[in-house]
């Protein structure tokens, strides 16, 4: 690459928009508060200061790589496109049965979440194909010419179609497309066999109706952004991390916003598996905390999870179970609504409660200074001494303590009768044990143990609460590398171009067809490759394939890892054994005498990742140098410490803290408790270990 290519990390955030300018052997970056109304201006401010710092004009910039909550949002806050849905009839109403599935087994008031769509914006042709592909009803066009009009006349922006197993055999839903455009030309269409071409009717019909929801309002927004860059001189292409861990094209992106979902967060985890793989670590914890919610995934083997569905919007408290699931392919982590804006109240049973509400950024916490006067995580966390009034995101606002104190006096303190910093520490651990409880519940449900895990700490608000996470999670390392406070949008520039394909066509072990299946997945490796080739026409490009499997009669399958020889060589008996090999790993066991089957078929394509070089680690071990005392909450102790503060931009590698200790930097702050202690590695990481004897 050469030294004069930059490339730019764009991330917006509920609170922050974060932008990250690399190249020439630099790394710049800043946090912009998040422009709600007009993204794009946060953006193109961002790109302005961090140019300025870099010594560069915007021409310069090479490539652009941009990951949103604006889909998100758009979907939590039902502010999508007038959205049609047309479906074979009989199942109009599939988004609003849902699946007989509770996620409160035992409340009698049980509040189902309200589909994206209401029933008077579904409508029907009669039409059938069976679970075979084959056409038991074929499509009658002048009947679906007639819904084309009452959708004309109504007015709509977006059309998503989704038939009754058209992940197996997809005309009628091509030709429907095909009506759509000659009678409403102007309107956004999306079909399930090309958003999810996967079986289970609910999740399909959800996800492309969210498609088509979201799809109008992206494409403007897309459409903008790339206006307003080439108008401030940066004409490069811009590129958008996807919920899978990779990047896809702006084109691409447009046509299918449901993949941005989960861009942000997935571009966190790619950063902390980059993170993984420079220190050799297996077992890892990434915590992303922000100003809005907190994420956490587990990275085993420098390879975050992933899942094939997800949930958003969900309305218990993010219940599993109560949200819209999103079926396309997802980088799995649980996130919760604990962000440093999320806002603490006291409920009707005399708890502390802290979000899901956030503040955000308009008008963000009280210490803001912006119309806040409800107390928020950071409010607390100002009031514990965790934060510097004058030197918050590097200088470029100061926070307000006075106000931070009035508002959790109001809205917490006199409510239970607690002084200002009771109140503070009441707030700060119930969010952390939020946090913790997540974390736990997500390790056992994939059967992990976190005591063998090393958590990796970045997001403007995870530095500050992640050594008492670690405290409660009984995890004895904790790294926080350069730059954390903008991890994902480093994290974009660190992931590969890669699309995956996946398809719904069921079979036996005991029907194994192998020219069916090599040739199924060899339409899959060309679709993947394809969508790749729009971003990079000449890096090279590898293939990994998987499949779902499970015994006959359950309920749900599990991924299984293939080669691309056992992929393109396919054998019932090597299906057979890496089924059970992944079985035993989950399960402990496997089910004699059952038959095997296959529902699913994928096949991720993605450039390559850059090597990763290995970061020494240090052996001597220097007293770092000291810029100032501060005394700090320590939760463990329940009390304020005498401790001391760094500038970690002086920390040279080998420094060692031993002390109670507020670590500062542009975009966070570390927190260091009583009981532990760091040294900062030769790459700049701040290397957060458990005392081996703690007084």
């Amino acid at each position: 690459m050469p030294s004069a290519f930059y490339r730019l990390g764009v991330d917006i955030g509920g609170t922050f928009t974060d932008v990250v300018l690399e190249g020439a052997g630099v790394q710049v970056s800043t946090k912009v508060l998040t422009t709600y109304a007009a993204p794009e201006d946060a953006i193109i401010d961002g790109m302005h200061q961090v140019c300025v710092k870099a010594g560069i004009t915007p021409a310069q910039i090479g490539q652009i790589i941009h990951g949103t909550t604006l889909a998100t949002n758009a979907l939590i806050e039902r502010r999508g496109a007038k959205t049609a849905l047309i479906t074979t009839e009989g199942f109009r109403d599939v988004i609003e049965m849902r699946t007989e599935s509770r996620f409160e087994q035992y409340d009698l008031n049980l509040t189902l979440p309200e589909p994206l769509l209401p029933r008077q914006m579904r409508f029907t042709v009669a039409e059938r194909v069976n679970a075979k592909g084959e056409v038991m009803i074929d499509l009658d066009l002048d009947e679906v010419r007639a819904v084309a009009e009452r959708i004309k006349e109504a007015g709509f922006d977006s059309v998503a179609v989704g038939l009754i197993h058209s992940y197996l055999n997809p005309a009628h839903e091509r030709r429907i497309r095909d009506v759509l455009a000659d009678v409403v030309p102007d309107v956004a269409v999306s079909l399930s066999c090309e958003v999810s071409p996967q079986m289970r009717e609910y999740e399909r019909f959800n996800t492309v109706v969210a498609n088509a929801y979201i799809k109008p309002l992206m494409a403007s927004y897309l459409g903008r952004l790339e206006g307003r860059l080439k108008d401030e001189g940066a004409t490069c292409r811009i590129f958008l991390m996807h919920s899978g861990g990779g990047i896809i094209s702006i084109e691409n992106a447009a046509e299918f916003p449901v993949r941005l979902v989960e861009s942000g967060p997935a571009g966190g985890a790619v950063f902390a598996a980059h993170i993984a793989a420079r220190y050799g670590l297996d077992k890892v914890l990434s915590f992303d905390m922000g100003g809005t919610t907190a994420k956490i995934c587990l990275i085993k083997n420098q390879t975050p999870k992933t899942s094939r569905v997800f949930e958003v919007a969900r309305t218990y408290r993010f219940k599993k179970g109560s949200g819209m699931p999103i079926s396309i392919p997802v980088i799995d982590m649980v996130e919760i609504g604990a962000g440093g804006g999320s806002l603490a109240h006291v409920d009707p049973m005399r708890q502390i409660r802290v979000g899901p509400e956030s503040a955000g950024s308009e008008p963000g916490p009280a210490c803001y200074g912006r119309g806040g006067a409800r107390p928020a995580v950071t409010d607390a966390d100002l009031i514990l001494g965790k934060l510097d009034p004058q030197n918050f995101a590097g200088g470029s606002m100061q926070l307000d303590l006075t106000a931070s104190e009035i508002a959790m006096r109001a809205h917490v303190g006199e409510v239970l009768d607690m002084d200002k910093v009771e109140a503070a520490f009441g707030v700060a651990e119930v969010v952390d044990e939020n946090m913790a409880n997540a974390a736990r519940v997500h390790a056992v449900e994939n059967g992990e143990d976190l005591s063998d895990y090393t958590m990796i700490a970045f997001g403007g608000a995870a530095p500050i609460h992640a050594a008492r996470l670690c405290e409660k999670l009984g995890i004895d390392r904790c790294l926080v590398p350069p730059g954390a406070g903008v991890g994902s949008a480093i994290g974009f520039l660190r992931a590969p171009f890669s699309f995956e394909a996946n398809r719904s066509v069921y079979m036996k072990l005991s029907d194994f067809a192998p020219d069916t299946i090599k040739a199924l997945l060899s339409e899959l490796q060309q679709e993947a490759t394809g969508f790749v080739r729009t971003c990079d026409a000449d890096a090279p490009i590898q293939s990994e394939f998987k499949v779902y499997m499970r015994y006959t009669g359950q309920g749900w399958e599990i991924p299984i890892p293939l080669t691309e020889a056992e992929a393109m060589a396919p054998d019932a008996a090597t299906f057979q054994k890496r089924f059970e090999e992944e079985y035993t790993k989950l399960f402990s066991r496997t089910v004699a005498g059952m038959d095997v089957e296959i529902t699913v078929w994928s096949v991720n394509a993605t450039t390559p990742p850059a090597p990763v070089d290995r970061t020494p680690e240090v052996t001597d071990r220097k007293t770092a140098v000291i810029s100032g005392k501060c005394d700090l909450f320590d939760p463990a102790e329940g009390r304020f410490l005498s401790g001391y503060r760094y500038d970690r931009a002086t920390l040279e590698p080998g420094r060692h803290i031993d002390f109670p200790a507020r670590i500062t930097e542009d975009e966070t702050t570390i927190i260091l408790p009583k009981s532990r202690e760091a040294v900062i590695q030769p790459d700049g990481c701040v290397d957060i270990t458990t005392k081996e004897a703690c007084p």
